[in-house]
């Protein structure tokens, strides 16, 4: 058996993988996944125009969601080039740096949605339960810092994944289960001990989403007893349509994560090209879905985009 110490030179070579027992078919289906990237790459692009574009749209509530879309627009960014570079050229080979690499941004964007979607929470949380000290809390400054402090942290728990992948050791089998590098993926390949590196990989998704989450639904928890101790019905019903948008954005990140972990544990005897589209999807479904629930459940959203939209065929 062949063995590859990651910290040698030349530099490991792994292969990416398309969609598996559909070789021949690959072509076709990169035009779906290409229109998924077209959607994703064009409305978050949109989004963030329009909240640069629109000083009405300079609150805290869309300074957050031009992070979103800004987060989203790099994931898909993240793996663009290797999923569509194999679907259409089975440009395959990747080198263990630049796999490295993908992995770190790939997590720590995916780290930084779940993020986002937490200070998204607190923002419908703190609008609702303590309206009159909305922006004496969500200050230009206390966003900022949020966002920063979403950075650091991502930061913090990738770097010591990384490093240790580059202490590994890895066998003659080069080949991953996916169109990107994925950490289990890469670690799963390896001849030595990975035990340390399933665990910091643990961590990392604990102290991230398995954090995020239970304090999203908390906040949550938190804004019903509020709404419902609203007297007005009418009030009510405007106070949970601010939340929509928001609700839809979680569920959207959260349940395709779910899934994807319940298949990756329970599902071996679904055939390969499930495991990979799915885990595809998982990627794309973010990104692809939440500028359009933003433009079609936000009514300013809706309006600024429809006037630059009209402002730009004026010009032409």
């Amino acid at each position: 058996m062949l063995v590859f110490n990651s910290t040698n030179a030349p530099p490991l070579i792994f292969f990416l993988t398309g969609i598996p027992g559909l070789r021949a078919g690959q072509v076709w289906i990169s035009i779906p996944f290409c229109l998924l990237y077209v959607i994703a790459l064009s409305g978050n692009s949109m989004i963030l125009l329009v909240v640069l574009h629109e000083q009405s749209l300079h609150e805290p509530m869309y300074y957050f969601l031009s992070m979103l879309s800004a987060t989203d627009l790099s994931l898909s960014l993240c793996t663009l080039s290797t999923t569509l570079g194999v679907l259409w050229f089975e440009a395959r080979e990747i080198n263990l740096n630049a796999c490295i690499a993908q992995m770190f941004f790939l997590h720590g964007f995916t780290f930084m949605e779940s993020g986002v979607l937490l200070a998204m929470a607190f923002d419908r949380f703190v609008a609702i339960c303590d309206p009159l000290r909305y922006t004496t809390i969500l200050t230009n400054a206390r966003i900022a810092q949020i966002g920063v402090i979403m950075l650091i942290r991502n930061v913090a728990v990738m770097l010591p994944v990384v490093l240790f992948v580059k202490r590994l050791t890895f066998c003659s089998s080069l080949v991953l289960s996916h169109s990107y590098c994925y950490h289990v993926d890469l670690i799963q390949l390896s001849c030595t001990d990975n035990r340390i590196n399933s665990i910091l990989g643990l961590f990392a998704l604990f102290s991230t989403t398995g954090f995020d989450c239970p304090c999203i639904l908390l906040s949550y928890i938190l804004i019903i007893r509020s709404v419902l101790s609203i007297a007005s019905s009418e009030e009510r019903r405007k106070a949970f349509n601010t939340c929509v948008s928001h609700i839809s954005a979680v569920a959207i990140f959260y349940i395709p994560l779910i899934s994807l972990s319940l298949i990756h544990r329970y599902g071996h005897s679904a055939p390969p090209f499930v495991h990979t589209i799915m885990a595809n999807v998982f990627l794309l479904i973010p990104p692809v879905l939440n500028p359009i629930i933003y433009s079609v459940k936000t009514k300013q959203i809706r309006k600024a985009i429809i006037r630059i939209l009209f402002q730009k065929q004026r010009q032409i």
